[in-house]
């Protein structure tokens, strides 16, 4: 995918709504083992409010009226916004042979004309006339993402093969979002650590992990914590000097 063309814009913002494995519009095995979820978001008309929502385990995701069901996992300031490329999903849609609707990956975001993955940690993204959102990590599969992902025959390890996740991102400024808002890229690190570049890092490919630091304060606390115990790792094997 080219990146960065012209008519980059969102094309739907998607909600969810927590749901439990008695409720039968829930996904299909989706929520075993008494799992309930927020994953299942839909389209919504209208502006939605986004503000960045307060510190992980505690506050849920920055759009108001999306449901996070798993605070430890899930929303908080640096991961407020998930936004998932929608040429990933029709690349997607041609692998599995069946149609994948915006917010099918449990983004809140489906983007047009956007490489998400592609997109540099501490990237900033101005959607629509106020809203100030930065870059700060891949999203990693959970186990719901794991149950989501078999039943659509798309598996976890497929995914993480494919290296093109989604990205989580905190609100730096507060606004509206709605299905048509342009999005204009504000600000690009020079550093190399895309959001595929650090998925790898933490998932194929962990010898990367400590080059990820190069991204500084705008990683997400977890994904820094992780980069900077890797670093230290290195330095302490034999011949490390």
């Amino acid at each position: 995918m080219a990146a960065y063309p012209r008519a980059m814009h969102v094309l739907s913002v998607n909600l969810g709504r927590a749901t439990t494995a008695a409720d039968r519009s829930a996904p299909d095995s989706a929520f075993a083992a008494g799992l309930g979820s927020g994953i299942d978001k839909r389209p919504v008309p209208g502006p939605v409010a986004v503000a960045a929502p307060g510190p992980k385990g505690v506050a849920g995701s920055g759009l108001a009226g999306d449901a996070i069901v798993s605070l430890r996992h899930h929303g908080g300031d640096d991961q407020a916004v998930y936004a998932f490329a929608r040429e990933d999903l029709d690349d997607w849609e041609r692998a599995l042979g069946r149609t994948l609707p915006d917010g099918s990956f449990g983004e809140n975001l489906t983007t047009a004309g956007v490489d998400v993955s592609g997109a540099r940690i501490g990237e900033r993204w101005r959607v629509g006339e106020r809203l100030l959102l930065e870059v700060t990590s891949p999203r990693i599969p959970c186990r719901t993402f794991a149950h989501v992902a078999g039943r659509e025959r798309l598996g976890v390890r497929r995914f993480t093969e494919a290296a093109a996740p989604g990205a989580y991102l905190r609100v730096l400024e507060p606004g509206e979002v709605r299905a048509g808002d342009p999005i204009a890229v504000v600000h690009r690190p020079a550093h190399e650590v895309s959001v595929s570049f650090a998925f790898r890092a933490r998932t194929t490919e962990r010898a990367l992990l400590p080059r990820v630091l190069a991204a500084g304060d705008a990683l997400h606390p977890e994904l820094l914590r992780k980069a900077e115990e890797s670093a230290r790792s290195a330095e302490s094997r034999p011949g490390s000097g």
